[in-house]
């Protein structure tokens, strides 16, 4: 053992499956191990969030990394590598990957590759020449595809940062209905926010901070600071007691992944980021109530998905052709049904096309909005009686209301 402490950097991912565990779940019994070593943890553990749209994701595409001084590098490797293996759920699917690297100071060129992977298909083959390159270490079981977000853990800068509490169950309560009194939740947010955020919907009345499934995460918070986060957490009322919790430094609600403009004529599948296009084509709702309708960019025109779960079909479905947009997504792979589709996370109008719709007409002399008297029978005023045979042309467009 070294008597000389050494930065090191682990950067770990793949570890869970859609039928259990969970990667914050194996930084959290690593950590709780790794005190015992003696170790310095040099910063809170991260968890980066990279391109959603990846199809073989599970959940939140999240992966982890932790920067720790130590004398005696080789056994903490040793360690994180038994505990991948222990911890992983590699009977579903799970394909882990582990990266060290030991330097105070992470390269550009690591920078550079955790930048892709917020937003574009980083490939395996790409990711193994990069460690070839630069001669790490790294550890994987399976396909290895839990080496892309190790890497890029590992290289990942942050601009703006949020934190996330994750509270754990015992592994006895693996499986089971998670019981939370939703009051106390809604309860915890009204107090909190803005400090924390997406803790309770309050248009549908439900919880969203916790998942649904087997994995070992009981809720979890998101929020400004830590602080706030602590005490948000003693609010939330339940009858399971957690067996721990870990809070993690985190891109969570940042929007990493939208920050990049799309080219236009390189949009391949998979890819997250913004395109600036004028609507070529009025909205349609379609069944379900998504919101469809087509941008035109550079000659190039694409067909625009807005769903439900993002709340902003509403808005979406005021547009009108000519109007100027701003839009955040992921390109979908094309079907037999549609062609390359963004699938839209968010807009922002730039500029509104002028729409003229017809209203009832003003009364000249009280200055209100008469009322029809019935079908091809005209308007009266109901307050003076004053009449009107037809409606009026009116621009009537806030920007406000659909952005």
């Amino acid at each position: 053992m070294s008597t000389k402490s050494t930065i090191l950097n682990i950067g770990f991912d793949d570890t869970d499956s859609p039928k259990g565990m969970c990667t914050t779940y194996l930084a959290y019994k690593l950590i709780d191990s790794l005190k015992k070593d003696k170790v310095e943890f040099v910063d809170y553990p991260r968890l980066i969030r990279f391109n959603p749209n990846i199809p073989w994701k599970t959940r939140g595409n999240g992966a982890v990394s932790l920067k720790i001084k130590t004398k005696n590098p080789t056994k903490i490797k040793n360690k994180v590598i038994r505990f991948v293996t222990k911890f992983s759920d590699l009977k579903n699917g799970a394909n882990p990957g582990i990266v060290f690297f030991e330097n105070e100071s992470v390269p550009q060129e690591f920078v550079d590759f955790s930048k892709q992977a917020l937003w574009q298909l980083i490939s395996r083959k790409s990711t193994k020449k990069f460690i070839t390159q630069h001669n790490l270490q790294t550890f994987h079981l399976g396909n290895g595809q839990g080496l892309v977000g190790a890497l890029g853990a590992i290289g990942y800068e942050f601009d703006d940062h949020t934190f996330e509490l994750l509270s754990y169950r015992k592994k006895s309560q693996f499986g089971k209905k998670r019981k939370i009194v939703a009051s106390s939740v809604r309860q915890m947010q009204e107090k909190t926010y803005p400090k924390t955020f997406n803790s309770f919907d309050t248009k549908k009345q439900r919880i969203i901070f916790a998942p649904h499934g087997p994995d070992p995460v009981f809720f979890g918070i998101r929020g400004e600071d830590t602080a706030s986060l602590i005490s948000a957490s003693k609010m939330i009322q339940t009858n399971e007691k957690p067996v721990g919790h870990l809070i993690f430094k985190s891109n969570q609600g940042t929007n990493d992944h939208l920050k990049n403009e799309l080219d236009i004529h390189l949009l391949k599948p998979y890819l997250s980021g913004t395109i600036t296009g004028v609507v070529s084509q009025d909205p349609v709702i379609e069944k379900g109530g998504h919101v469809k309708f087509l941008v035109l960019k550079e000659n190039v025109q694409i067909t625009c998905f807005v769903y439900k779960p993002t709340g902003i079909t509403s808005s979406a479905s005021q547009l009108v052709k000519g109007d100027l947009l701003r839009l955040g997504g992921g390109i979908r792979k094309s079907s037999t049904k549609h062609g390359r589709v963004l699938n839209v996370e968010f807009f922002e109008v730039l500029k509104l096309n002028n729409k003229t719709v017809l209203t009832n007409p003003l009364c000249s002399k009280c200055n209100k909005k008469m009322k029809s008297k019935g079908r091809d029978q005209g308007f009266e005023c109901i307050k003076c009686g004053n009449k009107a045979s037809k409606k009026i042309s009116q621009v009537d467009r806030i920007k406000e209301s659909i952005s």
